[in-house]
């Protein structure tokens, strides 16, 4: 059940000296550290940590302590996981809390100056913040909003509409900064609810495999989300929250959907068709067109012999039907990727069989986190303690982002004789491997079937809800193989098995589309979907523009998604941030439209060549299908820059690169 959502302007209430014991028992002591700075003002404490820390890493490295990266991977068992301070740092935290944080505390300390915030962030994640990342955290972190680049003189004027496509995260998102920026919008949503993935994924066990408290707007923090990690159910009942907060109810149209937009380059405007619940097509003209739909949005269902002819239910991920009972039912799911991982832990007590084929298995590692509640009392220290939740998201953003960015990157002289693309990447797979060895130590068969053959980070690494578990009950099939034919009563697998079944489900994600799903025709008739060959091959200037198409704006656009890490959330802030600061250039100077160069668009692509040849998605050897390369096997999908790279290049836009034209007389 979703928990109740609410905002930092409704928190209030009484704090108790129990509360807050409760609260330092278990709350992450980094936050809780900064907590305390912030309360007392008392620069000490981090200078008295900072001195604790650094022995600890010293000691550790005097006696040949273990290397550490991401996901639990390890060198050797006695290091302390990444972000985590040693037990007797955090047990020294803990004590200090509960002599000077009081029920009365308020904040002495309000938002650091650069230095030092770059030195409370590297305490708080036992890490090493440089100095150029202070202004993203800061921002990311929710301790100040985006920051303006472009001067601001000039409002909107009353004709300058802009029409965004899509409601889920990045919809929302740009309605509330160009509802901030004074820009009139329209948001045109085909379903007849908001919330994109969210609303669409209802699926057991539907959950997000991004931190809670990352994966959420930096400008509304959520102190309430229930779980480390959240449910599908819950992360939508949070973007219903944003909506009605932000009154964006009033400017979506939802059970619309855009079929086509053209360029007027004589009026200097998009004409966009819709197409409404009735069947009605309906006109609009706008300056500007915001695509908001993802890239992954069309269910991919197999086409596979006699799917007609099943007499049972076969039903995709992405459209389950609510009257779906798998009580006591045979079931047979294909795939194994993030979303075959999380159904098949949370049906495998109510089915009488099911049998999981697995055509290619992902790189799976433990994660605790993503099944753990977030226990009361930090939830009540996100809510009551000084800053406590702003460097919680911090940290939970530190350690998934940046912090990974080599992991699929190619050592050459490593991949040459490994099949792991570098020592780090390595780590990941050992990590990986050991959790397999653990979870069927008697299954050297099961084993075999769930290891890749590709390197780390080729496809997403895949955190396991209870997955491994389930493969171990009795009533648990594993099969390397895929649908070769759909009978009456059964599945045939490519392996010449037969399985009989009475529900089939097709965990077998999207088509990728990036757009091109809708008509859109730009200067002198040239079409997106031909230029983008259907969605095969995009290509855009920073993911975002595409030349001939002026005033177009790509969300989720091509080599746009931080497939090192983090989540989209971060790139749609920055992309709608970039958004804003174009359209408000055009207002300052005059301008009716931007169109990208050519020039400038060509070597930006080639940019991004460069920079993917030397990562695991593009290097010879990887040899994976999947979203993230299309039919050509190029990376179409994954930014090849580091995440603060790309905040850092979307600040405003590089005029140099534009062709303008004036507003008509």
């Amino acid at each position: 059940m979703a928990s109740t959502f609410t905002f930092e302007s409704d928190r209030q209430g009484t704090v108790t000296a129990g509360e807050l014991r409760a609260a330092i028992a278990v709350s992450d002591p980094g936050p809780l550290l900064m907590s305390m700075v912030h309360v007392t003002g008392d620069l000490s404490l981090i200078d008295e940590f900072e001195a604790r820390v650094a022995d600890a890493k010293n000691a550790q490295a005097d006696g040949g302590g273990a290397a550490q990266t991401h996901y639990g991977a390890q060198s050797g068992a006695a290091a302390t996981p990444p972000g985590q301070f040693p037990a007797e740092i955090a047990a020294a935290i803990r004590e200090r809390a509960a002599t000077v944080l009081t029920p009365e505390s308020t904040a002495r300390l309000g938002v650091p100056e650069p230095e030092l915030f770059r030195r409370m962030a590297s305490l708080c994640t036992v890490g090493d913040v440089g100095d150029e990342f202070v202004p993203l955290l800061l921002e990311q972190a929710g301790f100040r909003k985006g920051q303006r680049q472009v001067p601001v003189t000039k409002a909107p004027p009353s004709d300058f509409d802009v029409i965004v496509i899509g409601a889920g995260m990045i919809g929302l998102n740009a309605a509330v900064k160009l509802g901030e920026a004074g820009f009139r919008y329209t948001v045109f949503e085909e379903r007849d609810e908001l919330g994109g993935t969210w609303s669409r994924n209802t699926y057991p066990g539907a959950a997000v495999d991004t931190p809670s408290h990352y994966y959420s707007y930096s400008f509304e923090l959520n102190p309430d989300w229930s779980r480390y990690y959240p449910t599908g159910p819950e992360y939508l009942e949070y973007m219903r929250g944003v909506a009605a907060k932000y009154d964006l109810y009033r400017n979506i149209e939802f059970s619309t959907s855009v079929i086509s937009a053209e360029w007027i380059e004589e009026e200097q405007k998009w004409v966009i068709e819709t197409r409404c619940a009735d069947g009605s097509i309906v006109p609009y003209t706008a300056s500007a067109v915001v695509t908001a739909l993802g890239m992954l949005n069309s269910p991919n269902i197999p086409d596979v012999e006699g799917m007609e002819t099943f007499e049972g239910r076969i039903v995709h991920t992405a459209q389950w039907p609510s009257d779906l009972d798998l009580t006591g039912k045979r079931v047979v799911i294909v795939g194994t990727g993030c979303t075959a991982v999380q159904v098949v832990p949370s049906i495998i007590d109510n089915v009488a069989s099911i049998d999981a084929l697995v055509r290619s298995p992902h790189w799976i590692v433990p994660e605790k986190a993503v099944v753990n509640e977030v226990p009361d009392g930090e939830r009540w220290a996100m809510r009551h303690l000084p800053y406590f939740q702003h460097w919680f998201r911090l940290k939970a953003y530190w350690l998934a982002s940046d912090n990974l960015y080599h992991m699929p990157r190619i050592d050459p002289e490593w991949a040459a004789d490994h099949l792991s693309a570098s020592p780090a990447n390595d780590l990941v797979m050992q990590t990986a491997l050991r959790y397999l060895e653990r979870s069927f130590p008697e299954r050297p068969d099961l084993r075999d079937k769930l290891t890749p053959n590709f390197r780390p980070y080729a496809k997403r690494i895949v955190k396991d809800p209870g997955f491994f578990a389930a493969l171990n009950r009795e009533n648990a099939t594993l099969h390397r193989a895929s649908l070769a034919r759909i009978d009456a009563d059964g599945v045939t697998t490519t392996e010449g098995v037969f399985i009989p079944a009475d529900v089939v489900i097709l965990a077998t994600g999207f088509d990728l589309e990036f757009t091109t799903s809708i008509d859109i025709e730009g200067r002198d008739g040239r079409k997106l979907a031909d230029l983008w060959k259907n969605g095969d091959d995009p290509r855009a200037y920073l993911g975002i523009q595409v030349s001939g198409f002026p005033n177009l704006f790509v969300t989720a656009g091509p080599n746009a998604a931080p497939n090192h890490g983090a989540g989209h959330n971060i790139t749609s802030e920055e992309q709608v941030h970039y958004i804003v600061e174009c359209l408000q250039y055009l207002l300052e100077n005059g301008y009716a439209s931007m169109d990208v160069e050519p020039a400038a668009q060509e070597e930006y692509n080639k940019r991004v060549d460069e920079a993917l040849d030397r990562t695991v998605w593009a290097h010879p050897g990887a040899n994976v299908s999947g979203y993230y390369r299309n039919s050509t096997g190029r990376p179409v999908t994954p930014c090849p820059w580091r995440l603060v790279d790309y905040w850092t290049m979307l600040r405003e836009p590089d005029v140099k690169n534009f062709v303008f034209t004036e507003r008509p007389a």
